[in-house]
């Protein structure tokens, strides 16, 4: 397909009438220390991105909003992504008041639960709390269900336009999400790249109508996969601080469908399906690779 900065997707399970999500945003994870403030201005101002993605765990929504608004381009023209984090899925409307301060607007345009993962927010750590054995301290009584209904109401404040989650499989989704959502999730933000395409998934949230949503589109940190999830239509989220990458990221080469094609059969190789983005939490996820690892680094 054909795209540029100005293409969007629509958001059917949006409550917002023809509410749409812009196919390539800047991705701001790992990005501080005073550079990415000018890399969002220039990004917005000169790159042309209308759609910058953020959250709270970043610790850097200061310097994303610092640069928003130095790019001298209306709020009302940027579609700001943000996320709650673990440790916040017991206060979601707290932790979002945070993230608007921090980026000083009134609203985000989209607003995920960031993993299906709740944490004690009273821990040692408002970060990644962890017990005295060293795994991380899981909050095993709250549910992820109480969590998206935290998220309805937000939503329904209007201080997040959309929302939606991120990290979540089919099984988290089945089992927590879609049988008590009064607002189905407008999309679910998971990594995608060649060697992690997730075909199944990807086809079940678009029959769900829930907007799949690519981050490590070009693989993780110093590990660069050249690729545009774009070229098939779904959002990506590639992310740099460096002006002449940001550019370049925001015009993705044109695949043809035989390049696809051959892209998307790479992670068929043996040992070349990868996940890139990984942490040990000791829960079940529904992610049938992660969890297959996850039981076998416990044995």
């Amino acid at each position: 397909m054909s795209f540029s900065l100005k293409s969007s997707v629509d958001l059917p399970n949006s409550p917002v009438p023809g509410a749409q999500i812009p196919l390539i945003g800047l991705g701001t994870y790992a990005g501080s220390s005073g550079g990415l403030a000018p890399a969002v201005k220039y990004a917005v101002k000169e790159a042309g991105f209308r759609h910058i993605d953020a959250a709270y765990a970043y610790f850097n929504e200061k310097e994303v909003g610092e640069g928003i608004r130095d790019s001298g381009v209306p709020r009302s023209e940027i579609f700001i992504t943000s996320k709650v984090w673990n440790t916040h899925h017991r206060q979601v409307e707290e932790c979002l008041d945070i993230i608007l301060s921090d980026l000083g607007t009134d609203y985000v345009d989209l607003l995920l639960i960031h993993w299906p993962i709740a944490m004690n927010p009273k821990g040692n750590s408002k970060f990644l709390p962890t017990r005295e054995d060293g795994s991380y301290d899981i909050d095993e009584e709250w549910k992820v269900s109480q969590t998206w209904e935290q998220m309805e109401a937000v939503q329904r404040l209007g201080k997040a336009k959309q929302i939606g989650v991120s990290n979540f499989s089919e099984w988290m989704l089945e089992t927590n999400i879609l049988p008590i959502a009064k607002i189905k999730p407008a999309v679910n933000q998971i990594e995608l790249h060649p060697y992690n395409p997730q075909h199944k998934l990807v086809a079940y949230l678009k029959k769900q109508g829930i907007v799949p949503v690519a981050y490590s589109p070009l693989g993780a940190l110093k590990r660069p996969i050249a690729f545009g999830r774009s070229a098939k239509g779904i959002p990506a989220i590639p992310k740099s601080s460096k002006p002449s990458r940001i550019l370049t990221n925001g015009s993705p080469a044109q695949l043809t469908p035989d390049d696809v094609a051959k892209l998307d059969a790479l992670s068929n190789e043996p040992g070349k399906q990868k996940r890139f983005v990984k942490l040990p939490w000791g829960v079940k996820l529904g992610f049938e690779d992660w969890d297959i690892a996850e039981t076998a680094r416990k044995q």
